[in-house]
């Protein structure tokens, strides 16, 4: 882990502090950081898996992008080497096919990381699967210098 990834992960505390505590809760887990990215691991958890149906113990949609918005924060303070506050300006989440419920991997790129405003693209893969879940795209418009 470089002394980038630990300053971020020192960071880390303040972005708990600062989402809603149900995000934290969630237990999305920084694995590394740096300028490019991230790498996070979402354990799993049953509250976000549907209940019934046919897509029972699939990781609902709502869920997919909570985790991508959270994990772009992460990735965003690791690549800055410290928190900086931003709000979400643009989202958009396709779903390759269903993300069973358990360990997933994300995989978080930055495209570009400006004064104002950052990119980020996320990658989601179950635990062991190498096909892309689901893959979204964010825009983030920082609100601090």
């Amino acid at each position: 882990m470089t002394e980038q990834s630990l300053a971020a992960k020192e960071a880390m505390a303040q972005v708990d502090y600062t989402f809603a505590p149900w995000v934290a809760d969630l237990g999305l887990t920084l694995v590394e950081t740096g300028r490019a990215g991230a790498d996070l691991v979402f354990p799993g958890h049953p509250s976000v898996e549907l209940r019934g149906g046919p897509g029972a113990g699939v990781i609902c949609g709502q869920a997919i992008a909570a985790l991508a918005d959270t994990a772009c924060v992460y990735a965003l303070t690791g690549a800055n080497g410290r928190f900086r506050n931003c709000t979400t300006t643009d989202m958009s989440v396709r779903f390759a096919r269903p993300l069973p419920g358990g360990a997933v991997r994300i995989r978080v790129d930055l495209e570009s990381n400006g004064r104002k405003l950052a990119v980020c693209r996320v990658t989601f893969m179950a635990e062991g699967s190498p096909k892309t879940a689901a893959l979204a795209t964010a825009t983030f418009m920082y609100l601090e210098e």
